[in-house]
């Protein structure tokens, strides 16, 4: 059976590489490819956050009691990571491929640290404490990311 560290951090290498493919079209010039890979990407990110916030994160502090931890931090990354996002999308919209290259720049910082928190820290810390209840989190996990 897999672990939640080795299915998320798969779903991590995915976001990244439609990341990548955003970054090939805008560094040719092509707005339109751009638009619709960042597109995918934004989705595939906000689904990332989405489970993490609905199923993996809870069912990790209701084990634990651990509310204030890791998770908290990881909730608050999300956060800035939505705005960045959302900035990011905007520059496209207009064109403005300056700020849309700031944006990516500084999102691409905070994922790569972010990512290697949880692959390092939360997803070791789930598997070890959700042991009894890893078939059920993948189950859920699975069917929240199904492009994982």
């Amino acid at each position: 059976m897999t672990s939640i560290r080795s299915f998320m951090t798969d779903n991590h290498r995915h976001c990244d590489d439609l990341f990548a493919k955003a970054e090939q079209a805008i560094a040719k010039n092509n707005l339109d490819a751009a638009r619709a890979a960042f597109g995918h990407f934004r989705g595939a990110m906000l689904a990332h956050f989405d489970c993490e916030e609905k199923t993996l994160f809870p069912t990790f502090e209701a084990k634990t009691g651990i509310s204030m931890g890791p998770t908290q931090v990881m909730r608050l990354e999300h956060v800035q990571m939505r705005s960045l996002l959302d900035d990011a999308v905007d520059a496209l919209k207009t064109g403005n491929t300056d700020d849309y290259l700031g944006q990516a720049d500084t999102l691409l910082i905070m994922m790569q640290q972010h990512n290697m928190k949880e692959e390092n820290i939360l997803y070791p810390m789930c598997d070890q404490h959700l042991v009894d209840e890893l078939p059920q989190i993948l189950a859920h996990l699975e069917l929240e990311l199904p492009e994982a």
